[in-house]
């Protein structure tokens, strides 16, 4: 008689594409007390910490695209005007513009900002060093909310000193008589300056946000990308920033 043979579950498993023709899923263990949610498992439908690290940073790629194209506009219409004017009584076209004097608190709140821009970054990468990522796993505390939190107090208490910066600039301005309409550059300047200033604001309470998840949320990977996530936004926010005072301080 021909003899039977029956296929154990494993074989079968790793031989049976599955439904619709899907590969099976790997049940391997990760180890490390990584939960089958290693950084390098791709197959565990989409939900992995690579996967939650990539659609926190594409999320925030695409909010940041929509930013350059606001600041984009912002700075054609400010050239635009730049180059334009008005007729006068007499039928006469004349320039109307007329370059601003910056007042010098900016380059201080320049300066906090790029310094903002470091701490960040050290905050950031606190949650990514390897050897605190796996004590975390195993279950010894939480050594990167203990080596980040401070890194990121600084970069809030930072930024809002740039903020509360603009805010004494515009009043150096208004003591001086030059206010939001008194000439095409001061209205730019005021428009410039306060757009970039609410964006930064949201930022900060980004950063706020990302302070008190250190605290409350149990999961690392989703602590690592809410971080991650406030940090490519504040440093390109700093980068706009140069490039607007820039503009500011050499195209007018």
């Amino acid at each position: 008689m021909p003899s039977t043979f029956t296929r154990s579950s494993t074989e079968a498993e790793r031989r049976d594409p599955g439904i619709g023709g899907r590969p099976p899923l790997d049940h391997r263990p990760t180890g490390g007390g990584g939960d089958g949610e290693d950084w390098d498992n791709r197959n565990q439908g989409g939900h992995g910490p690579h996967e939650l690290l990539t659609r926190y940073r594409m999320a925030i790629f695409f909010a940041l695209a929509a930013d350059l194209m606001f600041f984009v506009a912002l700075v054609s219409a400010f050239f635009a005007r730049q180059a334009g004017g008005q007729f006068t009584a007499g039928n006469m076209w004349v320039m109307d513009w007329r370059p601003l004097a910056l007042p010098p608190i900016l380059w201080v709140n320049t300066a906090a900002l790029l310094l903002s821009s470091f701490t960040m970054e050290i905050a950031r990468r606190q949650f990514f060093r390897e050897v605190d990522v796996m004590d975390e796993w195993l279950g010894l505390g939480r050594p990167t909310v203990r080596r980040a939190a401070p890194w990121l107090i600084a970069t809030v208490v930072l930024g809002s000193l740039f903020i509360s910066g603009q805010v004494v600039a515009w009043e150096q301005l208004v003591s001086e008589g030059v206010y939001f309409s008194t000439n095409p550059s001061s209205h730019f300047f005021y428009l410039i300056t306060g757009a970039h200033a609410l964006h930064l604001l949201f930022g900060v309470f980004a950063l706020a946000a990302a302070l008190v998840s250190l605290f409350f949320v149990h999961r690392l990977e989703l602590r690592q990308a809410i971080v991650d996530s406030a940090a490519w936004y504040w440093h390109a926010m700093g980068a706009f920033w140069l490039f607007l005072f820039g503009l500011l301080l050499f195209c007018q």
